[in-house]
């Protein structure tokens, strides 16, 4: 692995994969964490706009289409701490894609109808994740277990935010954040000369002076928290679950490892108990979130109302359970996430948006730091880290059938 700095400040990786694909990646560190709520999904409505248009490409077929007729895939993501486009494509068409993302990047136009078309879009899909109760469970969580912290706000904004955004406001957001000394740009494959195709694709971009993120105190949670809403649905879902820290503590690889324990498939506990025992749920599930500021841990399903009270009680016996833990399940639970994380960068795409985040967190090569930190975590580490955030007071969001 390779990284370095272009004049501008723009941050390179390059790690070199003999395949016959390439991905290219730019992360932007900007979110909905640097949003307020008067501006909520602003960095969602950016990442919609650099698809719609340049000052050499007129529209999102267009751009789309360059990619796709050569069998590539071209996407992008917006979370609560990062923005980021990716690019796939056959190594013989790096050119290519580097001229393409760093034209979207550079020249989108914000042209005032493909705003008001995007905004439709938008709209809808807020509305689409709040009647999908799969989706929306998060938002209540979420929403129930950060006070202050702004990943309590969805990524997308709500209808009143959206609606409020203008093109001056995007445009400015644009130019504060997507500047060169705020950008990562990672690459996964086989490709000669890297830097110079880099420094001549974006080695123009501007260098600016990034707003710095706002470090809040999230309060310690002292006491139990339900929120509760009622739908006109089948099943209800849930999400139990606690603020954990955030991926540079030393308690983030243990709490992975807890997570494959407990959310491994069906061999994992908590599935185990809930699908195959006791027949609660269909889709049950372990997710762990450590990010750059925050963190969290939850367990998810979807159930009839008048089981949540006994899925509840299964699941806090689980995670007192672990004081039982042998070193065999925690091998087991070393090895699953050893072999996924493996598999995981086999893809070119999975390993340029790992580097990216890692060097947003703390550093591309701690990555490559990864399967040491697990297998070094004790069946001692298990216990103390679960007794630590597995408490009574824990978070329980609640879709409910009326």
């Amino acid at each position: 692995m390779q990284i370095s700095k272009l004049k501008n400040g723009l941050t390179l990786i390059y790690e070199n994969k003999k395949t016959e694909t390439v991905t290219v990646e730019v992360t932007v560190k900007v979110g909905s964490n640097y949003e307020t709520e008067k501006i909520s999904g602003i960095s969602h409505f950016i990442e919609h706009m650099m698809f719609e248009g340049t000052k050499r490409r007129a529209d999102a077929k267009e751009i789309s289409g360059e990619i796709e007729s050569i069998g590539g895939e071209i996407n992008a993501y917006t979370s609560n701490e990062r923005t980021s486009y990716y690019i796939r494509v056959p190594k013989k068409h790096v050119g290519k894609a580097l001229d393409l993302l760093s034209d979207i990047l550079k020249n989108s136009v914000f042209a005032p109808k493909r705003i008001e078309k995007e905004r439709k879009i938008i709209l809808k899909e807020i509305n689409l994740h709040k009647d999908e109760p799969r989706y929306y469970q998060w938002v209540v969580f979420q929403k129930a277990l950060f006070k202050k912290i702004k990943v309590r706000l969805p990524t997308a904004g709500t209808v009143k935010s959206v609606k409020g955004l203008n093109r001056k406001m995007l445009v400015d957001y644009f130019h504060k954040f997507y500047v060169a000394n705020n950008m990562v740009v990672s690459v996964v494959g086989d490709v000669s000369n890297v830097k110079s195709k880099i420094s001549k694709y974006f080695g123009k971009f501007k260098k600016g002076k990034v707003p710095e993120y706002e470090d809040v105190d999230e309060p310690v949670q002292t006491k139990k928290i339900v929120s509760k809403e009622k739908r006109k649905i089948l099943n209800s879902y849930m999400v139990l679950g606690y603020k954990t820290p955030n991926r540079v503590s030393e308690d983030s690889y243990v709490l992975d490892v807890l997570k494959a324990i407990l959310g491994k498939g069906q061999s994992g506990r908590i599935e185990n108990v809930i699908r195959n025992k006791h027949g609660l749920a269909y889709e049950v599930g372990v997710y762990h979130e450590p990010s750059q500021k925050y963190g969290f841990f939850a367990v998810y399903l979807n159930t009839h109302k008048k089981n949540i009270d006994l899925a509840v009680k299964l699941i806090l016996k689980e995670f007192k359970g672990l004081n039982k833990l042998g070193k065999k399940e925690l091998e087991e639970a070393k090895g699953y996430l050893e072999g996924k994380f493996i598999l995981d960068n086999e893809d070119t795409h999975d390993r340029a948006d790992e580097l990216g985040f890692w060097e947003m967190v703390s550093d591309a090569k701690d990555h490559d730091k990864y399967l040491a930190k697990i297998r070094k975590v004790s069946v001692k580490d298990v216990q103390e880290v679960a007794k630590k955030y597995f408490t009574e007071n824990y978070t329980l969001g609640i879709i409910e059938q009326s």
